[in-house]
């Protein structure tokens, strides 16, 4: 009997897609433990804003992002040293501690995260005003404080 193997006929697409983009970009989705609104607040902003800052060293760059109540989304281009589970899970930490500070018992996420990889300068632009308009749609208004540019992130 042969061994099963995960993923016989990966795309061999994928090889050209992280090859064209160093580092690669992804559209990251994490939401919190049952929704729970944790996220809107200017301490958790600052820290999230902090980590993402103290990682442009480690070669990760955080580009746009929007913190809703309860989930967050951003675009990540990560260093092909560091993995991206590994970069949402410490950010999950991170946050946690403030989120303790403010008195929010744990858990405070879901397990894991979404990602999607962005291909093109086309795909970064349509999932950009997807998440731009997230506030608006969630009735939170046209100038929701908790979003921004950690850093500027060129896609081609």
């Amino acid at each position: 009997m042969r061994p099963i193997t995960r993923f016989p006929n990966k795309p061999k697409r994928l090889a050209y897609v992280f090859q064209t983009y160093d580092p690669p970009l992804y559209f990251v989705t994490i939401c919190t433990w049952k929704r729970l609104e944790l996220l809107a607040s200017e301490a958790v902003h600052a820290s999230f804003v902090e980590y993402c800052q103290n990682n442009l060293q480690r070669g990760i760059i955080v580009g746009r992002y929007v913190l809703m109540p309860d989930h967050l989304h951003l675009f990540a281009g990560i260093s092909r040293q560091f993995r991206l589970s590994d970069f949402v899970r410490l950010m999950k930490q991170d946050l946690s501690k403030e989120l303790n500070a403010q008195g929010h018992l744990a858990p405070h996420w879901q397990p894991g995260f979404f990602d999607h990889l962005i291909r093109h300068s086309e795909s970064y632009a349509q999932k950009w005003r997807y998440v731009g308009e997230n506030p608006v749609r969630a009735g939170l208004g046209d100038s929701w404080p908790f979003q921004g540019e950690v850093a500027r992130i060129d896609v081609v």
